[in-house]
């Protein structure tokens, strides 16, 4: 599907509750901000921002807290709590799913997820973001049924036209947010499953870990990113380095690192795989651009430390591949 000036667009952010983005659960607005932008640029009209916070919380006290508000306010951009609204029931693989009917009927649907870590299903990313456009009931029953199952045939029976993976400063092991890591990126695609599966790396998790990923394939919504696949990337000259270290998540790990000059992307997938590998390595990990041309006995992460006895190799490097490392 391509996008068309006269098409109805929503824009679907995760904003589960109202906490700042900075804290590592919410899309940040800025990055909401920049596609209304580019389809006002582009001649859409009609766009609406849509979600429903998860159950027990309130979705416009989150849309307040969290900058959106003022946003649609700035754009004449409506905002649409889905809690309110009305569903209709869709079946695919022999399970219904009451799916709201804005995110059913618009023409184009932009999938603006946070990529960040989940304490029931691993991680959580663009497929799993659909799960705001059902109806508080459904999730509840989607929790019944054991979440994978359902966020899957949910994802084949709502398309989605593209995808903007907020993945600046997601959390490291919960969804609500609290312990978030700065890695300062941003994926964007069509393929939600080849996404998902190329983040669950990022983050250190194989995505056949990921039930919901293994079941998506399974049943027919496409591929896992693989090797053979290649990955467009912008602006790799102008990677960010590190801005703060205010996470108390990063604190626990820094002591086992010696860092100099590391990018962000880079040395937030090693704290996210020392996070998974929960243990202590022998000796300190070597990371950053200082460490260019340099040798060095341990192990040392990112194509910067390449000298190093034992490297793991790529820029930025898989939290998954550093996890293998170690």
């Amino acid at each position: 599907m391509y996008l068309q000036p006269n098409f109805k667009v929503a824009v679907k952010p995760n904003l589960i509750l109202a906490r700042a983005a900075e804290d590592g659960a919410t899309t940040h607005p800025e990055v909401v901000e920049g596609i209304i932008l580019f389809l006002k640029d582009f001649g859409v009209r009609d766009i609406k921002i849509i979600e429903s916070a998860w159950v027990g919380d309130s979705t416009k006290r989150a849309f307040k807290v969290c900058g959106y508000e003022a946003l649609g306010k700035r754009y004449g951009v409506e905002l649409e709590d889905l809690k309110d609204d009305s569903f209709t029931a869709r079946t695919y693989d022999g399970l219904d799913i009451q799916i709201c009917d804005e995110a059913l009927n618009t023409d184009f649907l932009i999938n603006v997820p946070v990529l960040k870590a989940h304490c029931q299903t691993l991680m959580t990313c663009a497929m799993k973001n659909l799960k705001g456009c059902i109806p508080d009931a459904e999730k509840r029953r989607f929790h019944s049924l054991g979440l994978h199952k359902p966020i899957a045939v949910l994802n084949a029976l709502l398309k989605c036209g593209y995808v903007v993976v907020d993945g600046i400063c997601g959390d490291l092991s919960f969804e609500e947010g609290g312990s978030p890591v700065e890695a300062n990126r941003i994926i964007a695609g069509q393929d939600l499953l080849l996404i998902d599966s190329f983040c669950a790396e990022l983050i250190g998790f194989r995505p056949e870990e990921v039930g919901y990923m293994s079941y998506g394939k399974q049943i027919g919504l496409g591929e896992f990113f693989s090797a053979n696949m290649s990955v467009v990337e912008l602006n790799s000259d102008n990677k960010p380095k590190i801005q703060q270290r205010g996470s108390r998540a990063a604190d626990r790990y820094r002591k086992m690192i010696e860092e100099d000059g590391a990018c962000s992307a880079c040395y937030a997938a090693l704290i996210f795989a020392l996070h998974r590998q929960g243990e202590n390595p022998a000796r300190k990990i070597s990371i950053g651009q200082g460490f260019k041309g340099k040798k060095g006995d341990g192990l040392g992460i990112g194509s910067c430390t390449r000298g190093f006895t034992r490297c793991v190799e790529c820029c930025p490097p898989k939290a998954a591949d550093i996890i293998d490392g170690l």
